[in-house]
């Protein structure tokens, strides 16, 4: 017997409506701040999340699946959404048009890592990238898109956490204190970051061992040039105007090498363990990085997995699949054509309606419409048919009235009734 691999899931049909349930507040948070979808390969080459993801994070050292093709090309499946979007935004000369550039996507990812509850080794995303505005106003309305979608799904007891990570001219000044202070604790540090000290000592900063979290290195907020700190005071003050509450988190540096300037997490609190369920931040150099004109961007990126669980845990999925509007239980081969006749008009006006199509009795019919829980049942035999003289019946309330055929699909077609 075949098993899915390590590290992946199926949406089965029982579980599939609450990913719709995502997907549908995500398309309509989009619409609100008319950003809209972009949608690029699964695989991407190689070199693409070399130069823009970064050769010193976990991400292409350990995670990436690469393999080379029948063309001898060495091609990644892709790890995160950004470096794509970045590739079809230079490819296509997106920012020639109209700016700012506002696009979404929803997304498998594939990191290969050890799997975790809300965090496969496939799974997929929902992602936010502006292009083309470089502005505090533009920080915050990435912020905000973030918040709404969360506010659009009852979760509340989610904290915006923000950070800056400054830019190419205080961004040094800041890397050669750390490297002071972590050379001087080198031997309290993980393996790992022995490693990150010699290529990229920010990364130490996002180490989730223990012992490396207990070490309190200088905070990058008293590094910042002049024009970085001016930028991450206008953030926090557009903020607390619009009532967004946030703490900041000198520790946020995110797991990517392509941030500059504002960076923040979501974390959810409604549970024990507080977990981050969205991440982003700004990136300006990213398509210069890749080849292309420097363009500003900014953007987030949340696990739809991790997103259900947090669902989960606050008891925001008590929501119910939507079934059939009304089955109709033929009794007898005459009675199977005219259900099809019906059912089939019916869904041409919109209607979700269900028949028998599997040759069953009238009393396992009746259980399948019990089970698939249909809001109406209608049973057609010789006599209904000939007299034109339908009972239908209310499932819940288990009450009836008898009417004809245009009488049954002027009531189910109006939309009346549930």
């Amino acid at each position: 017997m075949y098993t899915v691999p390590k590290g992946t899931k199926d949406v089965l049909p029982s579980e599939s409506y609450k990913w719709h349930y995502i997907e549908n507040a995500v398309r309509k948070t989009a619409e609100l701040f008319s950003v809209k979808e972009i949608r690029t390969p699964v695989f991407e080459h190689t070199e693409l999340f070399l130069r823009g993801v970064g050769g010193t994070t976990d991400i292409v050292n350990k995670e990436m699946y690469t393999f080379d093709d029948k063309g001898g090309r060495s091609i990644t499946l892709k790890p995160e959404g950004t470096a794509g979007v970045a590739r079809s935004v230079i490819e296509n000369s997106l920012c020639a048009g109209t700016l700012p550039l506002k696009m979404y996507y929803i997304s498998p990812i594939f990191r290969y890592e050890k799997p975790q509850a809300g965090r496969l080794r496939e799974h997929h995303q929902f992602g936010v990238e502006i292009y083309g505005a470089d502005t505090a106003e533009c920080d915050v309305e990435t912020i905000l898109i973030a918040k709404t979608f969360f506010g659009a799904l009852g979760l509340k007891n989610i904290s915006v956490n923000i950070n800056s990570i400054g830019c190419p001219d205080c961004r040094p000044l800041y890397n050669q204190a750390l490297t002071r202070y972590y050379t001087a604790h080198e031997k309290e540090l993980c393996g790992d970051c022995k490693d990150r000290l010699q290529r990229n000592p920010l990364r130490l900063l996002d180490c989730k061992n223990e012992n490396c979290q207990k070490l309190q290195p200088p905070k990058i907020t008293d590094y910042l040039c002049g024009a970085c700190k001016q930028r991450f005071e206008e953030i926090k003050s557009l903020l607390t105007t619009l009532g967004v509450a946030f703490e900041v988190d000198t520790n946020i540096v995110r797991g990517l090498d392509y941030y500059t300037g504002i960076v923040f997490e979501f974390i959810n609190k409604n549970i024990g363990a507080q977990s981050t369920v969205c991440g982003g931040g700004r990136y300006n150099k990213l398509t210069e990085d890749l080849g292309g004109a420097q363009i500003p961007a900014i953007g987030f990126g949340m696990g739809l997995e991790r997103l259900l669980l947090t669902l989960d845990d606050a008891g925001l999925l008590n929501i119910s699949d939507k079934t059939a509007k009304v089955y109709f239980a033929p009794i007898g081969k005459e009675s199977v054509v005219k259900c099809l006749t019906i059912v089939k008009t019916l869904r041409e006006k919109g209607v979700s309606a269900e028949t028998d199509i599997s040759g069953r009795s009238l009393k396992a019919q009746m259980k399948y419409a019990d089970k698939i829980s249909c809001g109406y049942a209608v049973v057609v035999g010789g006599d209904e048919i000939s007299n034109d003289s339908y009972t239908v019946k209310n499932m819940k309330t288990h009450e009836s009235f008898t009417t004809g055929e245009s009488g049954i699909l002027e009531f189910f077609a109006n939309g009346d009734n549930n």
